[in-house]
C-alpha cells in the first residue's frame, strides 16, 4: 500500500467504496422488492383466513371439527400448495395442522403480531413461522369464534416451504441477474467516471509532483524558475492550490535566501580583500623600516635609528589595533558577547567620552559641541558598549572634519527611548558608499573622502545587542549624521 501513488491509492479508495456502496445498493434493492411483493400478497390475501373460517365450521361443540379440518387441509393442499394452515389456541399453541413429520419447528406463534394484524396495522406484518427455529413470514389470520367468544385463530402462511423453494430459484434467475447486472454496470461506469475524475482533479498535484522532483535534480536553476511562477490570486480553497502556492512560495524565500547568502559572500570576499589591503599596508611599512634599520644600521645615525624605530611601533601599533577590532566584532557577531545592562546618565557618560579628545580637537582647532536636553531618565544598557560606540563614532566624526570644524552631538528624548545624533561638517559620505556603510569597510582612492570601517560595523552589532540600530541621516548640509536611540 505504501508503494502506491496518491492516484492510485485514491483509485483503490474509490473501487471499494463504490463496489461496497453498489453491493449495499443490491442488497436494498432485493430486500425492498421482496418487501413490496410480499405486502402486495399480504394484502390481497388478508381475508383469506376469514374467508375460510366462514365457510369450514371448525369448531364443533366438543371441540375441534375433524372432518371439517381435514376437508380444509386436503383442499388448500389442492388449490394453493404455497399456503401453510395452522389451527392455534387463545394462547397461540398450535393445536391443528396439515405439515409433513418432523417439520414443525416451534408449537408456539407469538400473538403480537396476529393482534396487529386484526387491527389492521400497515403491511408488510411478519409472523412466527412454525416450520423455522427463528423465521418471519407474511400470513392471514381470523379469529375462531365459538357463542362470541375467541377460542382460537386460524393462522395462515401465505409463502410456505414450497413456495420458498421455487422463489429461490426463480429470484436467482431473473431478480438477482438484474441486480447483478445493473450493479456491474453501475460499477463499471463508476470506475470510468471516477478514474476520469481523479485523473482530472490530481492533474495539479501530479504537475506539482513533477516540478517538485525536478527540483531535486535541477538545483538553484529549478528552483529560481518555481520562485518566478505567479501565485494565484483568487483566494481559493482548493487544497491543491493552496499546496502549489506553499511550494512556490517557499522556492521564493529559499530563492531570496541563496540570494542573500551569495551577497554576504561576495561581502565576506570584499571584506578579506579590505583587510587584506588595510593589513598589507601597515605590515609592508613596517618591514622596510625594520629591514632598513637591520641592513644599515651601522650607517645611521642614532637619530635615524629613533625614527626608524618609532614608524615601525606606530604600524605595528596599526596591526594591532586592526586585529583587536578583528576579533570584537568576530566576537560581537557570533554571540559571545553579552551585554552587562545597567541604568546610568548618558549626558555624564558623553561628558567623560569628550575628555578623551580634548587633546586631539585642541590640536585640530576642532569644536566639540554637546546640546543636551534637561532631565533625561537614566538608560538601561550596558555602561562599557555604550562608551565604545560614542568613542568610535566621535573618532570617525573628528578624523574627518577639517581643522576649525565643528562636531555637534545631540541628547533628547523621544517616546521610551532617548536619542543620540552626532553630525560634523566634514566632506560626508558619497553616495555610492551609504548603502555599505555599516556592512563591510569600503576603499576609496581619495584621502579626503569618508569611507566606512570596522569602528561603524562595532558600532551596529553593539547597538543591535541593545535592540536599537544606528542610522544615517540625510540632511542638507555638509557633512554626516548618525542617529540611534537607547531605551530608558
Amino acid at each position: 500500500m505504501r508503494k502506491l501513488t496518491l492516484s492510485q491509492r485514491l483509485t483503490l479508495v474509490f473501487a471499494l467504496l463504490l463496489i461496497t456502496s453498489c453491493s449495499l445498493l443490491g442488497w436494498l434493492q432485493i430486500r425492498t422488492s421482496t418487501q413490496y411483493s410480499q405486502a402486495v400478497i399480504q394484502q390481497l390475501s388478508g381475508s383469506l383466513a376469514e374467508h375460510i373460517n366462514q365457510s369450514y365450521p371448525l369448531l364443533g361443540q366438543d371441540g375441534l371439527n375433524n372432518d371439517s379440518v381435514r376437508s380444509l387441509f386436503d383442499h388448500l393442499m389442492t388449490v394453493n400448495p404455497s399456503v401453510e394452515v395452522y389451527l392455534l389456541d387463545q394462547k397461540g399453541n398450535i393445536i391443528g395442522d396439515a405439515a409433513p413429520p418432523n417439520h414443525i419447528k416451534r408449537h408456539h406463534v407469538d400473538l403480537e403480531p396476529i393482534q396487529a394484524a386484526l387491527d389492521k396495522q400497515q403491511f408488510p406484518l411478519y409472523g412466527d413461522d412454525p416450520r423455522s427455529p427463528d423465521g418471519k413470514k407474511v400470513f392471514s389470520v381470523a379469529p375462531m369464534m365459538q357463542n362470541g367468544e375467541v377460542k382460537g385463530y386460524l393462522y395462515i402462511i401465505l409463502l410456505g416451504e414450497n413456495y420458498n423453494a421455487l422463489a429461490n430459484d426463480a429470484r436467482f434467475n431473473t431478480i438477482s441477474k438484474v441486480v447483478l447486472l445493473t450493479i456491474s454496470l453501475i460499477a463499471l461506469l463508476g470506475l470510468i467516471v471516477g478514474g476520469l475524475a481523479f485523473r482530472w482533479i490530481t492533474r495539479p498535484l501530479r504537475s506539482l509532483s513533477r516540478q517538485v522532483n525536478a527540483l531535486e535534480t535541477g538545483g538553484m536553476a529549478e528552483m529560481q524558475a518555481m520562485a518566478a511562477l505567479p501565485l494565484d490570486k483568487s483566494n481559493s480553497n482548493d487544497e491543491i492550490s493552496l499546496l502549489r502556492q506553499g511550494v512556490i512560495t517557499m522556492a521564493r524565500r529559499i530563492s531570496e535566501q541563496w540570494h542573500r547568502l551569495s551577497q554576504q559572500d561576495q561581502l565576506r570576499r570584499e571584506f578579506i580583500a579590505n583587510i587584506s589591503h588595510d593589513l598589507r599596508t601597515p605590515l609592508t611599512s613596517m618591514h622596510g623600516y625594520l629591514e632598513s634599520l637591520s641592513v644599515m644600521s651601522a650607517t645611521l645615525s642614532e637619530a635615524e635609528k629613533k625614527r626608524y624605530l618609532e614608524i615601525a611601533l606606530a604600524q605595528s601599533q596599526k596591526v594591532r589595533t586592526l586585529a583587536q577590532s578583528l576579533f570584537e566584532l568576530a566576537r560581537l557577531e557570533y554571540g559571545v558577547v553579552k551585554p552587562q545592562k545597567e541604568r546610568f546618565c548618558l549626558g555624564e557618560l558623553l561628558q567623560d567620552v569628550f575628555q578623551k579628545f580634548e587633546l586631539m580637537t585642541q590640536t585640530r582647532q576642532l569644536q566639540l559641541v554637546a546640546d543636551i536636553q534637561p532631565g533625561l531618565p537614566l538608560i538601561d544598557a550596558d555602561l562599557g558598549m555604550i562608551e565604545r560606540v560614542l568613542t568610535n563614532l566621535l573618532d570617525n566624526a573628528i578624523r574627518h572634519t577639517p581643522e576649525q570644524g565643528t562636531v555637534a552631538v545631540r541628547l533628547w528624548k523621544e517616546g521610551e527611548k532617548v536619542m543620540v545624533q552626532i553630525s560634523d561638517n566634514g566632506p560626508g559620505i558619497p553616495q555610492e558608499l551609504k548603502e555599505g556603510l555599516f556592512v563591510r569597510p569600503s576603499i576609496v582612492s581619495q584621502s579626503h573622502v569618508r569611507v566606512g570601517g570596522l569602528g561603524l560595523m562595532i558600532v551596529r552589532q553593539m547597538l543591535q545587542l541593545h535592540g536599537s540600530d544606528i542610522a544615517l541621516v540625510e540632511r542638507p548640509e555638509t557633512g554626516a549624521c548618525f542617529r540611534f536611540g537607547l531605551p530608558t
